[in-house]
C-alpha cells in the first residue's frame, strides 16, 4: 500500500522510536517488508530494500545482539551508538519524507532524532539500572524485549502508522519518567557519596590528666 503524507509521518516516529532503542532491527525489518513489497516504502527510502543493505543490516542486528546483553560491556556498547541510532533514525527521516517539502522535511528529521534520543536514553538508564545487579538474566531479557519491541513497532508502523504514533507518544511519556528516577536516583546516591567523604573525623577522647 502507499502511504500519504500523514502516514508518512506516522511511520517516522515509529521508526524512529525503534531506532533509539535498535537501529539495526529497524533498518533490517523496514528493508525486508519493502524489498518483498509489503509496504510501498516512500521513494526516499528505496535504497534500504538493496540486498546488500539488508544483508549488513541483519549482521550488523545479530552482532548487537550478542553484545547487548553482556553486562557492562553493554554499556560502553551502547555508550558508542549514541552515534549511530540518533543520526540513522535523523537520516531515516529526511529520506522518508523528502516528497513532503523542505519544511515538513526538516520538522520530520529534527523530531526523529528527538524520539530516537529520548529511546536511546531510556534503554541507556534502565540498563545502566539493571547492570549492577548481581544475576544476567535481567539484562538479557531486557535486551531481547528490547529487540521485540524494535522489530513489532517498525512492523507495526508500516501497517498502523497512526496507532503507532499513540503508541509512542505513551512510550516517550513513561521514558521521561524513567530517565527522570534514574537521574534522580544517580543524584541521590552522588550526594550520599559526597556526604560520607566529606564527613568529619571522629574527634580523638580527650585522655584524663595524670596523676
Amino acid at each position: 500500500m502507499d502511504l500519504n503524507e500523514a502516514q508518512i509521518i506516522s511511520l517516522v516516529i515509529g521508526a524512529s522510536f525503534a531506532a533509539g532503542l535498535n537501529v539495526y532491527a529497524m533498518c533490517g525489518t523496514l528493508g525486508l517488508l519493502g524489498h518483498f513489497q509489503v509496504v510501498h516504502l516512500p521513494p526516499g527510502l528505496h535504497v534500504i530494500e538493496n540486498p546488500w543493505v539488508i544483508a549488513v543490516s541483519l549482521a550488523m542486528f545479530v552482532l548487537h545482539f550478542f553484545a547487548d546483553k553482556i553486562p557492562a560491556f553493554d554499556l560502553v556498547w551502547n555508550s558508542l551508538h549514541t552515534f549511530v541510532r540518533i543520526p540513522l533514525a535523523a537520516l531515516v527521516a529526511y529520506a522518508a519524507t523528502s516528497q513532503l517539502g523542505p519544511g515538513a522535511q526538516i520538522a520530520s528529521t529534527a523530531l526523529a532524532s528527538v524520539i530516537a534520543g529520548v529511546a536511546h536514553t531510556g534503554k541507556f538508564a534502565a540498563r545502566a539500572a539493571v547492570t549492577p545487579s548481581p544475576e544476567p538474566v535481567s539484562n538479557m531479557a531486557l535486551s531481547v524485549g528490547e529487540d521485540v519491541v524494535a522489530v513489532g513497532l517498525t512492523w507495526f508502523a508500516t501497517v498502523h502508522p497512526y496507532w503507532t504514533a499513540a503508541i509512542v507518544a505513551v512510550l516517550l511519556i513513561f521514558t521521561v519518567i524513567l530517565i527522570r528516577m534514574c537521574a534522580r536516583a544517580v543524584r541521590s546516591l552522588f550526594a550520599r557519596g559526597m556526604a560520607f567523604w566529606r564527613r568529619p573525623a571522629s574527634p580523638e577522647v580527650a585522655q584524663p590528666p595524670a596523676a
